[in-house]
């Protein structure tokens, strides 16, 4: 790696390792960070701090890299294989389609009754149906991609898919109850700090596995910004190429979206940021800065959202718009170009 990207690297490495620190130990109770970095190796005198720590701010940083890195990279993947700069995580209606599951949990209990209605609204259950449904509308996005060459087609498709999914919603919200429509909202606000470390182990086994994937397309990023009929010319199989993309974009932002909501902005806006400070289109060195800037930014939105010293904590999808937005538009405008 050249000198020049080197220092970033190490500059963002750093302001990871700071922000994660940052984020365990700022919340409702503050804990110095000096006791923070002992707990995470050693013990620590206050049995309540290392409770806090170790079985609730922990897994949720941990979640917070998983879920801004993740979304980051299927930002960055989407963008690239689109060659679209509005285009993000969730752009084949990957999101929609875990809403629509969730809608179908939440907003159709109320016609059951009792404990199959408890059963119905349990966290693995609203898991499971968010996966299912971003799982189905994957599922009908790669048969359409299968007989449609214009990769410009399948966005438009997978836009298709989100409106029809996003109708259904609405259908089933307008004969939902008050109270089933404020539980819909909540999922919809995103949430980092719900899962168990259990929960956390197989949402990263699967990360790991959209992660993967995403770095052996590198080659093949890199070469669909010539174009597709140059990249043929250059021996890429497009069709198989376009396969990988997807489903790694969908393992990612699937997957964050069954355990944590739907996060707004971050998907979209971290691969602009991150070609604002590395000017390059070498999918080598994007990929990475994507995964530091998406974790960090993630990081810092949470620490935000959990208000210190405060009982309160504000919906995490407020905040990455409320704050990353405006950088956004404070980049490009002293950038005056889109880098793309």
């Amino acid at each position: 790696m050249k000198t020049k990207v080197k220092y970033p690297f190490v500059i963002l490495t750093i302001t990871l390792i700071v922000c994660f620190l940052g984020n365990i130990s700022l919340g409702s109770v503050s804990i110095p960070v000096t006791s923070v970095f002992k707990s995470l190796f050693t013990s620590i005198d206050n049995d309540s701090w290392h409770y806090i720590i170790h079985n609730y701010r922990l897994p949720k940083a941990f979640t917070a890299v998983l879920v801004g890195s993740g979304l980051g990279i299927s930002g960055l993947l989407m963008q690239t294989l689109f060659r679209n700069p509005l285009a993000g995580p969730f752009v084949l209606g990957i999101s929609s389609g875990a809403s629509l599951g969730v809608a179908i949990i939440i907003l159709g209990a109320g016609i059951f009754g009792g404990s199959l209605a408890t059963l119905l609204l349990s966290k693995w259950s609203v898991v499971i149906a968010a996966s299912l449904g971003s799982f189905l509308v994957l599922l009908s996005v790669l048969a359409v991609s299968l007989k449609v060459r214009d990769t410009m087609a399948i966005l438009i498709i997978g836009l298709m898919f989100g409106s029809i999914t996003s109708a259904v919603v609405s259908v089933l919200s307008y004969f939902s109850s008050a109270e089933q429509l404020q539980q819909y909202i909540f999922w919809g606000f995103g949430s980092l700090g719900n899962l168990s470390w259990n929960e956390l182990f197989i949402f990263f086994c699967i990360y790991l596995l959209g992660l993967f994937m995403s770095i052996i397309s590198i080659k093949a990023l890199n070469t669909l910004l010539l174009g597709e009929n140059y990249a043929k010319s250059l021996g890429l199989n497009i069709n198989q190429s376009r396969f990988i993309i997807i489903i790694a974009t969908s393992l990612l932002a699937g997957t964050i979206t069954a355990f944590a909501g739907p996060i707004a902005f971050i998907g979209l806006a971290i691969p602009h940021m991150v070609r604002q400070v590395f000017t390059t289109a070498n999918h080598k060195v994007l990929l990475p800065a994507v995964f530091l800037f998406g974790a960090i930014v993630m990081l810092i939105c949470d620490s935000i959202a959990q208000l210190p010293t405060s009982d309160y904590t504000l919906p995490i999808n407020a905040i990455t718009s409320l704050i990353g937005a405006p950088v956004v538009i404070w980049l490009l405008v002293r950038k005056r170009k889109m880098l793309f």
